[in-house]
This record gives C-alpha cells, structure tokens and sequence, in this order.
C-alpha cells in the first residue's frame, strides 16, 4: 500500500513568512529617523498642491509614495487614510506627534480652524528651513575640530605603542640616569604597550556611563547647565536657543495661538533644559498676570536685557510676531558669522596643544641622547 510521504511544503501557509518579514521591517523602520530634510520636502510640496487645488488626501497620498524614507512614507500613507475617513489633518497627525513635533500640530491646528492652512504650511517650511540651516551650520563648524582632535589621538596613540617603544628601547642598555621626562614617557609607552586593550574598554566604559547619566533628569540638568559656562561653547549655545526661540514664538504668534502656549511649545523645541524650565516658568507666571519683558528680565543669564527690551517694544506697539522674527533673524546672523569664524577660534587652541604634546615626547627623546652622547 503506497504511502504518501509529506512534503516540505505541505501545511506551510506561504503568507506566514511574509509576515515576518513585514514585522522586521516595520520593526527596523521604527528604529529609524526621519531627516528634517524629509520633513521639509513633505511641507513644502503639499502646501504647493493645495495651492494647486489638489484635496488634501489626494497630496498626502501621491506625497506618501514620493517620500524616499520607507518608515515618513508609511506614516503619510497612515494619515491619509484617516483624513479620507473625515478625521481632522490635526487629530491625524496627533498619533505621530513624535515625529512632526508640538510646534507643527498645534500650527496646522491653527491653520485648519481659521481656514488659512496653506499659508500656515508656508510659516512651517520657513520655520523647519530656518532649523535646518542652523543645525548644518553648527554640525559643519564642529566637523574640522572633531576630525583633527580624532586625529591627534589616533597619531599619538600609534607614536606611543609602535614609534616610541623602539626609541627608548636604546635607552634602556645603558645605566645611565635618565630625566624624569624620559621616564615617564617610558613607563607610560610601556603601560600602553601592555594594558591597551584594557584601558580602552575602561574608556568605552567610561563613555558609556557618561552618556547614561546624561540621559537622566539631573544628569542632563547638570550637562546643559555645564555647557553654559564652557567659555567658546556658551555663547554659542545662547544664540541657537535665543534664534529658536524667537523664531518658533514668532511663528506660532502668527498663527494666532496664545501667548501662554506659544511659550509652552517652544520650550519643547529648544534643546537646552535650562531655557526650556526657564520658557515653562514664564507661562506660567504670564498666566498669573505678568507681562512677558518682565517675566524675561527675570532671566538675565539666559536672555540678554535686548531680549526683554525688543519684547517690551513689541508689547507696547503690539507687533510682538514682527519683533520676535526680527530677533530671531538678528540671532541667525549671529550664529552664522560665529560658525564662519569657530574654525579661526579653535585652530590656534588645537594647534597649542598638538605642540605641546609635540614637544614634550621630542623633549623627552632628545634630552637622554644629548647625555649619552656627552658621556661617550
């Protein structure tokens, strides 16, 4: 009796592994980023396709399928979806905050209930556009530093276990007294030479603790609150937090959106924790009565006496929006001239220590050779 043998393919539903395919790249997108360019790209062609008189389904879904990042894609094909039911573009972005922010749901919020979403679309990309100069800016200024302060280590790292080893290996055949200079360097090239890959699991270790206790509340507080005092560094730090700030109220202002939670929003857009404590604060004593240049004079630290002033124009005249923007651009320029000149401030500063570490192993060489020699 012949016996049917079961196959490999047999009970095996061909959907099942298909999805879990799907659920590791839904799994792998999530762990995405979307880019703020990706952003811009999506504000700037739907506001451009409404003014067509394209529905707003129709631009988000022919958007969701020009969108290159497949996880922003998903997302605008997810929202479209709702809008086509007859949910809100507002309550549809709202499962998404984390990736289109407080400040672009509350502004399209606005847009919507006064009808006028295409030009807030426009304030929006002007905004996002702004946030993407000044974060090129600031990583482009800081890439000359970091590659030469990369490099420095790499090149010393490499002179300490494989050039210096072979220099000083002379040194150790003759019983003459060496300077304290030389030894050093001996007992640390050697320290190097045996326990490197110890001592850079200790200093992967160490980063890693560092940037953990940075994520913690206080940890965080005290790192920004750090950052404020670095003598280059603070100035700049001030300026990015001033421009976004007076650019983001300014935008949600125009908008029509209160004064009170227009200070609430852009505390969560600024990336200092200082500043944003500081925002949170003034709304809430603007909310008890005071008046906004007063409430800001409070922080001299963290806003300048022109801030509170510009605000008390602004107030008086009552063109608070306009007087923020002009702020705001007043700032950017700031930043800008700053970031053009940061690689002038900091090449001097690199180039003193490169010597003086330079100098200090050639000192060390050559100090012990100059006594043998005198012996000889």
């Amino acid at each position: 009796m012949p016996v049917n043998l079961p196959t490999s393919t047999e009970n095996v539903n061909p959907a099942e592994p298909q999805a879990g395919v799907n659920k590791i790249n839904l799994f792998l997108q999530k762990l995405t980023s979307v880019p703020l360019a990706e952003k811009l790209f999506f504000i700037q062609h739907l506001g451009i396709m409404l003014k067509a008189g394209i529905s707003l389904s129709t631009a988000l879904k022919t958007l969701a399928k020009q969108t290159t990042n497949k996880r922003f894609a998903r997302i605008i094909a997810d929202i479209s979806r709702n809008v086509e039911k007859g949910v809100s573009f507002t309550e549809s972005l709202k499962p998404h905050e984390k990736i289109f922010g407080q400040l672009f749901i509350n502004m399209i919020e606005s847009g919507e209930i006064s009808g006028k979403l295409e030009e807030v679309l426009k304030r929006l990309y002007l905004q996002f556009k702004k946030n993407h100069e000044l974060l090129s800016k600031v990583k482009g200024a800081l890439i000359y530093p970091i590659v030469i302060l990369i490099a420095m280590s790499g090149i010393g790292t490499f002179m300490m276990i494989a050039v210096v080893p072979k220099i000083t290996a002379m040194f150790k055949d003759f019983n003459a007294e060496l300077p304290l200079a030389t030894k050093l360097l001996i007992k640390f090239s050697d320290s190097l030479v045996a326990n490197g890959l110890l001592y850079l699991v200790a200093l992967i270790v160490v980063i890693l603790t560092i940037v953990q206790l940075i994520k913690t509340k206080r940890g965080r507080y005290a790192f920004h609150g750090l950052l404020l005092k670095l003598p280059i560094f603070s100035p700049i730090i001030k300026k990015i937090n001033l421009a976004r700030f007076a650019r983001t109220t300014s935008s949600l202002l125009k908008t029509d959106i209160m004064i009170i939670k227009s200070f609430q929003i852009a505390a969560n857009v600024l990336g200092n924790v200082h500043y944003r404590q500081a925002l949170m604060e003034m709304s809430d004593k603007i909310k008890k009565g005071g008046t906004i240049n007063e409430v800001v004079a409070n922080y001299p630290k963290l806003f300048p006496p022109v801030v509170a002033q510009m605000i008390a124009v602004g107030e008086d005249t009552g063109e608070l929006d306009y007087i923020l923007e002009e702020l705001a651009e007043f700032y950017e320029g700031e930043i800008d001239q700053t970031m053009n000149n940061l690689p002038a401030i900091i090449e001097p500063i690199l180039i003193l220590v490169l010597g003086l570490v330079v100098g200090g192993i050639a000192v060390a060489v050559i100090m012990p050779m100059y006594a043998l020699t005198s012996v000889i």
